[in-house]
């Protein structure tokens, strides 16, 4: 009988074990299993979102208040369009409030963040943010150094 016991205990220590795993993984690939629709979704065009991907962060002031939703390509505007949802207790942002596209770390996720204007209306659902920043490609600003550096070299 105590076997039997041990053996219960056992199991069930297992399991809580792949279920924080679970939980962990779900944590680090930024998924929510409790994802909830609520709030109001917005729109961005960028020339560059290298990096960008949907669920990314969307910040203000470093707390996140919603999540990438959509990724398209305009193919008039020639500029990737990002859809934006923010969550429902949000709902008092400036209409006239600025994106850009920053990188967490050196080599982290990249996600948006957005800088209030100071306009006294408010965004609503299917708003287009009109200030927007694209992202800082590390590869791009290498080879302006570079080339910048065998400009100054051949001039000699």
């Amino acid at each position: 009988m105590n076997t039997r016991k041990t053996e219960i205990l056992v199991g069930l220590f297992i399991a809580a074990g792949l279920l924080a795993l679970f939980m962990l993984a779900m944590k680090v690939s930024n998924l929510n299993v409790y994802n909830s629709d609520s709030g109001y979704e917005i729109t961005a065009n960028f020339d560059d979102i290298s990096g960008l991907k949907i669920k990314s962060p969307v910040t203000m002031a470093g707390v996140r208040i919603g999540r990438v939703s959509d990724i398209q390509f305009d193919s008039e505007t020639f500029e990737a369009v990002v859809k934006i949802r923010i969550e429902s207790q949000y709902k008092t942002l400036p209409k006239d409030s600025s994106a850009s596209i920053y990188t967490a770390g050196l080599l982290g996720e990249k996600y948006i963040g957005l800088e209030p204007g100071g306009d006294e209306e408010n965004l609503q659902q299917n708003d287009k943010l009109k200030l927007t920043q694209s992202s800082l490609v590390l590869e791009k600003l290498i080879s302006r150094f570079v080339d910048s550096f065998v400009d100054k070299s051949s001039d000699k």
